[in-house]
């Protein structure tokens, strides 16, 4: 028992490492510029477990005042690649940016008019880092499984930048409580968003 709980929080303390070891640099100042003046909608896009990711981040800036959607990199290829249009922003997560199915479709859609892509991704020989106009590093991972195979980690360090990414947004665009009722009317969080201010002060950015 005391083997068991003492690997999980060497697992825990793994991923946490990660996040802080996250090098946010300029180029994370660029991402929300880019995706600030985004003329139409943000596309997330990711395969496998980091396309998991990719789909929450997507939902996270619907709610918080940015117009968001998932494309599935296989399923571009079979026609849902015409859900782009030419002021999209597409965000692209990939620990390796070596994955085919993302390249083909980064490709595909310069073809079709799309010119503001951002790439989040690990490795420093990422094919992708060519392909995106910003490029945020998620820094060297470490991945707790014995395998070294299991994408924990590095989807943890996804979905903190991801989320990073639509928080300051959401505070760039001075998103109100009240408009973000307006996105999420329903469940706790639509009755917390009807209810006085309680929150934290408001950042200016």
């Amino acid at each position: 028992m005391k083997q068991m709980l003492k690997r999980a929080k060497d697992i825990l303390a793994a991923e946490a490492e990660a996040i802080l070891n996250i090098p946010i640099d300029d180029n994370f100042a660029l991402a929300i510029d880019l995706l600030y003046h985004c003329k139409n909608k943000v596309v997330t896009t990711g395969m496998g477990k980091a396309g998991t990711i990719a789909q929450k981040i997507a939902g996270t800036l619907c709610s918080t005042g940015t117009p968001a959607c998932f494309l599935h990199p296989g399923e571009s290829a079979h026609g849902d690649l015409g859900l782009l249009d030419e002021g999209d922003v597409i965000i692209s997560f990939s620990t390796s940016g070596k994955t085919r199915e993302i390249i083909e479709m980064l490709e595909r859609a310069k073809e079709l008019g799309v010119q503001s892509f951002i790439g989040i991704t690990s490795h420093p020989d990422s094919t992708i880092r060519k392909l995106c106009n910003v490029v945020i590093s998620m820094g060297e991972i470490s991945e707790p499984c014995l395998l070294g195979l299991t994408p924990t980690a590095s989807t943890t360090v996804m979905l903190a930048i991801g989320d990073a990414l639509a928080l300051v947004l959401m505070e760039k665009k001075k998103i109100t409580k009240e408009q973000y009722g307006q996105r999420h009317h329903g469940g706790y969080l639509g009755q917390k968003a009807r209810l006085p201010h309680s929150g934290p002060t408001s950042v200016s950015i």
